[in-house]
C-alpha cells in the first residue's frame, strides 16, 4: 500500500512538472485573444432591400480621432451620379465640418497595400440638420461621378469617434444623371469598440 502511494505521489510530481509550465506559457496567448477581430458583419433588416457597401476606418475605439472611407465601387453605381447624400445615424455624436468631408478617387487597400485617395474630386458640400436631430450631408461634384471602373470614396477626416461603442449604420442615396430624384445606393455599418 505504501509503495502504491509513493508511486502516485511521484506521478503527481511529474504531472505537476509538465502541467504548470504549460499553463504559464499559455496565459500570454489567451491575453491576445481580445485583439482577434470577427469576420462577421451584422446588418439590420438583411432581407428588406438593404445593400451592404464596403468601408474602411483607421481607428475603431471610442473617443479616438478617426478617418472613415465610405467606398462607392463600380458595382455600387449603375449611372453617373450628380449628387450623393449620406444620412448619419442619430446616435453618432460628433461634429461635422465641411473641411473634414471630401470626395476622392480612391485606391482600396487590401493585403498588399493601403487605402489612399488618388485624386480629390472638386465638389460642394451641404450639411443638413432637421428638427428631429437627423443629420445628413449632400455632396455635389462639379462634374458627374462616372459609372466607370474607378472606385470613389466619401472621406470623413479627423472626426472624433462617439463615446458609446456599438454599430452605426450610414445610408447613402445618389441622384443619377437625367433624373430629378435620388435613389438608394446602399448602407455602411461602422463598428466602434
Amino acid at each position: 500500500m505504501l509503495k502504491k502511494t509513493k508511486k502516485l505521489i511521484l506521478n503527481f510530481r511529474i504531472l505537476k512538472f509538465f502541467l504548470i509550465p504549460t499553463i504559464l506559457f499559455s496565459v500570454p496567448i489567451f491575453n491576445k485573444l481580445q485583439d482577434v477581430k470577427a469576420g462577421l458583419e451584422f446588418q439590420w433588416d438583411q432581407n428588406s432591400g438593404f445593400r451592404r457597401l464596403k468601408w474602411f476606418q483607421k481607428e475603431n475605439r471610442s473617443k479616438f480621432r478617426n478617418t472613415i472611407y465610405f467606398f462607392l465601387r463600380p458595382s455600387d453605381r449603375k449611372n453617373d451620379l450628380l449628387k450623393i447624400n449620406l444620412a448619419i445615424p442619430k446616435t453618432f455624436k460628433g461634429t461635422l465640418d465641411k473641411e473634414k468631408i471630401s470626395l476622392c478617387k480612391v485606391k482600396i487597400g487590401g493585403f498588399e497595400g493601403r487605402t489612399k485617395c488618388l485624386e480629390d474630386i472638386a465638389s460642394d458640400i451641404e450639411i443638413k440638420t432637421d428638427e428631429s436631430s437627423l443629420r445628413s450631408f449632400n455632396i455635389y461634384p462639379y462634374s458627374p461621378i462616372p459609372s466607370n471602373k474607378e472606385s470613389y470614396a466619401i472621406v470623413l477626416k479627423k472626426i472624433i469617434n462617439p463615446k458609446r461603442s456599438g454599430l452605426y449604420q450610414f445610408h447613402s442615396y445618389g441622384q443619377p444623371k437625367g433624373k430629378s430624384v435620388s435613389s438608394y445606393l446602399g448602407s455602411w455599418t461602422i463598428v466602434i469598440d
